[in-house]
């Protein structure tokens, strides 16, 4: 993965797709009694890749850090399709699905490693900006405007398939 670009940096220099991919190996701590993924190291797993979207978009932890802008989940839809068990490697896939004045949602599958067609894991999650100590929503950036109009309104994407898509109004 490249690193992250700096902060105030100009549109044309983010992501054309703002997409990451990243693996993690099933370990002992992320399973239950029968050595199957229990739910809660799914949104682990989703943590990580969101924070490493995040960076990608030019959020890196200390850019977070220094201007005390976090993104923050407001929304987490998950579908849990098929189970991963101890000592899987697994792919998670994150990218940037819509964009509206404060919110935005990302996308997350998770598959084994050398099965690109079975989906385990389908998750959206909403977040907004906030800036802190004060707790404000911030609205989403002229620089993710700018780059990622395309996804401002409409309904969210499908990404992986058999998700269940969202039929109410988010914004």
């Amino acid at each position: 993965m490249t690193p992250p670009p700096a902060a105030g940096t100009p549109p044309d220099s983010l992501p054309a797709e703002p997409r990451i991919t990243t693996e993690v190996q099933v370990m002992f701590f992320d399973t239950d009694a029968a050595a199957v993924v229990h739910n809660i190291a799914y949104l682990r797993f989703i943590e990580t890749a969101r924070t490493l979207l995040a960076g990608a978009l030019g959020m890196s932890l200390p850019e977070m850090a220094r201007s005390q802008q976090y993104p923050v989940v407001v929304r987490t839809e998950i579908d849990y399709k098929r189970p991963a068990v101890l000592g899987d490697t697994l792919v998670i896939e994150g990218w940037l699905e819509r964009l509206e004045r404060i919110r935005f949602w990302c996308g997350f599958t998770i598959r084994r490693k050398g099965d690109d067609r079975t989906v385990l894991v389908h998750c959206r999650q909403m977040l907004a900006l906030v800036q802190m100590p004060a707790g404000k929503p911030v609205r989403i950036s002229d620089e993710w405007i700018t780059r990622y109009g395309h996804l401002r309104g409409g309904k969210p994407s499908d990404e992986a398939a058999g998700s269940t898509k969202y039929g109410g109004r988010i914004g």
